[in-house]
């Protein structure tokens, strides 16, 4: 979608980079087509398909069985994409009080349509947030995504201490 000039990406184009993005981080490698099929609920063709045309676009790598990974401007897109899906998710939760369980649908649909413009105002209001509502990183300007180390709390100590940092939007 294109919002005065800011980026020309469609919003499919988005949503496949920012799954490889997120499938990526989890893996720590290559994606399948058949997990990034699975991750946006379509079937393994129209994801081998979508690939093919962001290889195309030189957003990704793909090697045939062995799968797909992002080139340095698809990172980035999946960055900037993310930044405006969280910063919108903090956003619906602190100024207009919409209940943090809720926001990510409602982020699904708007991150597509934020201008850089309003995604500035947004940050400069939250006081350039570095977590959204649910704990995860919001990537700064530069790309950059500061993890916290974190532990899964299934994976904790009986009786061990811990403080919640994080909970799974999607």
């Amino acid at each position: 979608m294109t919002v005065s000039g800011d980026y020309s990406a469609s919003s499919a184009t988005e949503d496949y980079v920012k799954a490889i993005y997120k499938l990526e981080s989890r893996r720590r490698g290559a994606v399948s087509t058949n997990a990034l099929a699975a991750q946006l609920g379509l079937t393994a063709s129209s994801a081998s398909g979508m690939v093919r045309k962001l290889a195309d676009a030189a957003l990704v790598e793909h090697v045939p069985y062995r799968g797909v990974r992002l080139t340095e401007s698809g990172r980035r897109l999946a960055l900037a994409v993310l930044r405006r899906h969280r910063l919108l998710e903090l956003y619906l939760t602190e100024a207009l009080g919409m209940s943090w369980d809720r926001v990510h649908e409602h982020a699904e649909v708007l991150e597509h349509a934020l201008s850089a413009e309003l995604e500035e105002l947004i940050a400069d209001k939250l006081g350039d947030p570095v977590r959204d509502p649910h704990g995860d990183p919001i990537p700064t300007r530069d790309g950059l995504v500061i993890e916290e180390p974190t532990q899964c709390l299934a994976d904790l100590e009986v009786g061990a201490m811990g403080r919640l940092v994080r909970v799974s939007d999607s």
